[in-house]
């Protein structure tokens, strides 16, 4: 079939059970605290140890809290997952990035911004998100906790083979129109079960035209719309994001690598067990109104008719304008938007304006090369003097595991990936948005769309 997705599987295949599942080969496999503890376990009870540790890299990113990290977690659940991963690391030998180490963060920025997320590999971690990985060419997705332990012993995994689908966006975005809104569009088309049982190659010019921060959170919302991974074939632009990154190969090893990686695309003729195609062009900055991502819509339009349990739940009603509508809190970050171009695309908008009265706003990097990154470029001036601050890196309001949680009833304008009811805390109301529309939403205090700024 000459599709880059087959080329990389076919390369990691160990074996073939007859009527059965593949086994495939692991090149990475990264841990946090929420899903790891019970593989350790595992290998524990059967007197085993970890088959590769070069390859499995360990890091906290759930449960840190986002303020006075070189302190104790006060919260005693998170405490002792994040100190639990830390031992089982040590006892295993594995390599562990802990609260305040520079290489910290959240694992699913850390593993490209490192380098340790490569071209032509197949990488897992217990976690959904996983397929942000994919944005540099690799075979990346999420795990089990008994999966976990298998690749831990056996640096394998029994996996059925995904089909295989091809998302074309053709043509340029507009103005105000980012990776975080095609996402979410794609989601509004195809819903959150339109890829199940398919592994996204994403191609055309507007993908093209990406960055690789873009990259990133493009296929880091595969898995919202049901597919196992999402991935972009690697090119100049992922090339040059990698060229001397920790991990990233070095000198001759650097040229004989990148000679590898321009193989890995698909062929002309390859087919597709599925190709949908979409114009750029049709894509507005987009805002969520429900309770899952593909309840979306272009941020100017109405609230389309349906009665349901998530619009109850959110407070709104069929052909309502969001436009306008109050919001209290703002949360930029996540594994989709925590990375140093959505901290530019939010502080481009705020710069000369005040954050609203009455809106708490949580600004928080991806990880500690992110924040040293925006002191860098001075974006923590801009954003200090428009009311803004910095906290420290984790995964904060995504989830609620912390202390960053949205009270009940209070409406969030996020960047994150999930609007599920209670996802920020429970009783939370999630609008899903791009950094930009989040920038508006902070500076108004109200559900704004961002092109009146830019």
């Amino acid at each position: 079939m000459n599709t880059l997705f087959d080329k990389i599987w076919d390369s990691h295949v160990v074996s073939l059970i007859p009527d059965g599942p593949t086994q495939l080969y692991i090149d990475r496999l990264y841990c946090h605290e929420v899903t790891s503890p019970q593989a350790f376990d595992g290998l524990r009870a059967r007197g085993i140890k970890c088959f590769r540790p070069e390859k499995i890299f360990c890091m906290p990113d759930h449960n840190t809290p986002t303020h006075d990290q070189d302190k104790p977690i006060e919260d005693p659940v998170s405490k002792r997952q994040v100190d639990s991963l830390e031992r089982n690391a040590k006892e295993f030998g594995l390599s562990y990035y802990g609260m305040m180490d520079p290489r910290n963060g959240i694992i699913h920025v850390v593993g490209p911004e490192r380098g340790l997320s490569l071209p032509g590999m197949t990488i897992v971690c217990g976690d959904s998100h996983t397929s942000t990985h994919g944005a540099v060419g690799a075979l990346a997705f999420g795990i089990g906790t008994s999966e976990v332990e298998m690749v831990m012993a056996s640096q394998c995994i029994l996996q059925n083979k995904p089909q295989s689908m091809r998302i074309t966006v053709d043509g340029k975005l507009g103005k105000g129109v980012t990776a975080k809104d095609i996402a979410l569009y794609l989601m509004m088309k195809l819903t959150t079960s339109g890829a199940t049982g398919y592994f996204i190659e994403y191609a055309g010019e507007a993908v093209r035209n990406l960055s690789m921060e873009g990259r990133l959170t493009l296929c880091n919302l595969s898995i919202e719309m049901g597919a196992r991974g999402g991935f972009i074939a690697p090119d100049e632009v992922t090339f040059e994001y990698l060229k001397g990154r920790e991990y990233a190969p070095k000198g001759a090893e650097w040229d004989k690598a990148v000679e590898y990686w321009k193989t890995l695309k698909s062929a002309d003729d390859a087919v597709f067990d599925k190709e949908l195609r979409f114009d750029a062009a049709d894509i507005a900055p987009m805002i969520t109104y429900g309770t899952n991502p593909g309840m979306g819509m272009p941020i100017d339009s109405k609230i389309p008719v349906e009665q349901c349990k998530a619009l109850d739940y959110m407070g709104f009603a069929s052909g309502q304008s969001l436009i306008g509508h109050k919001i209290d809190y703002v949360f930029l970050g996540a594994c989709t938007n925590g990375r140093i171009e959505d901290f530019r695309a939010f502080a481009s908008l705020v710069k000369g304006h005040k954050k609203a009265s009455g809106v708490t706003a949580w600004l928080v990097p991806g990880s500690w090369m992110v924040e040293a990154q925006i002191r860098e470029e001075g974006l923590d001036k801009v954003l200090e003097e428009a009311g803004f601050e910095i906290r420290q890196p984790g995964c904060s309001a995504c989830l609620a595991m912390n202390d960053d949680k949205i009270p009940a009833g209070k409406y969030s304008v996020s960047t994150s990936n999930r609007n599920f009811e209670g996802r920020q805390g429970p009783g939370s109301r999630t609008l899903l948005a791009s950094p930009l529309t989040a920038a508006a939403a902070a500076i108004t205090g109200e559900v704004t769309d961002p092109r009146k700024f830019l």
